[in-house]
């Protein structure tokens, strides 16, 4: 299999990103209402906030790295045998995972850096507080994560459903191409 995304499939890159960040998304989404829970005496109570923190910030880089490869690298196209109603809502649905994904790390940012201090990423170097001490910043960024988490987590059921949807019951290539197969 090629680097590179061809006209009928996905490129090694492409689908390691994409299935990585499912991994990430879906790990850190059940680790941030495991961390809800979290008693005053806990002792993850500091250390797994710091380590969701480091993790979304990685996300986020990794996220850069494949909006880019998607921009600068061609896509395969859509199967013929999808209607043009199923090409529009493809694009729509990947269009929205990408504002969900990086609204929702934005708004992971801005509660951490609402008091002014940056983020320590695994101990390693500091990402500076850029935007800080905005009227009830932790708290309304806090409320919005919240929802953009669930909403994100909704629109990746019906990512994954329609994928599903594709390869059970049209039995076409959408999902094959994903898992490294061409596409027909």
């Amino acid at each position: 299999m090629a680097l590179k995304n061809t006209a009928d499939r996905y490129g090694w890159l492409s689908i390691t990103l994409h299935w990585l960040v499912a991994v990430v998304v879906i790990g850190m989404f059940a680790w941030g209402l495991w961390m809800m829970d979290l008693g005053y005496y806990d002792p993850w109570r500091k250390d797994a906030p710091e380590l969701h923190k480091s993790v979304g910030l990685c996300l986020f880089a990794v996220m850069l790295l494949r909006l880019a490869w998607r921009l600068f690298t061609p896509q395969p196209q859509p199967l013929a045998s999808h209607s043009a109603l199923v090409k529009l809502a493809a694009k729509g649905g990947h269009i929205a995972l990408y504002v969900l994904l990086f609204a929702l790390m934005i708004s992971g940012y801005l509660i951490s850096t609402a008091d002014g201090r940056g983020i320590e990423v695994f101990g390693l170097f500091t990402v500076p507080a850029l935007l800080s001490g905005l009227p009830q910043q932790e708290d309304i960024a806090g409320w919005l994560h919240e929802v953009l988490a669930w909403g994100l987590i909704a629109l990746v059921s019906v990512h994954a459903l329609a994928a599903i949807k594709h390869h059970v019951i049209d039995r076409d290539a959408t999902l094959r191409r994903m898992l490294g197969g061409r596409g027909q």
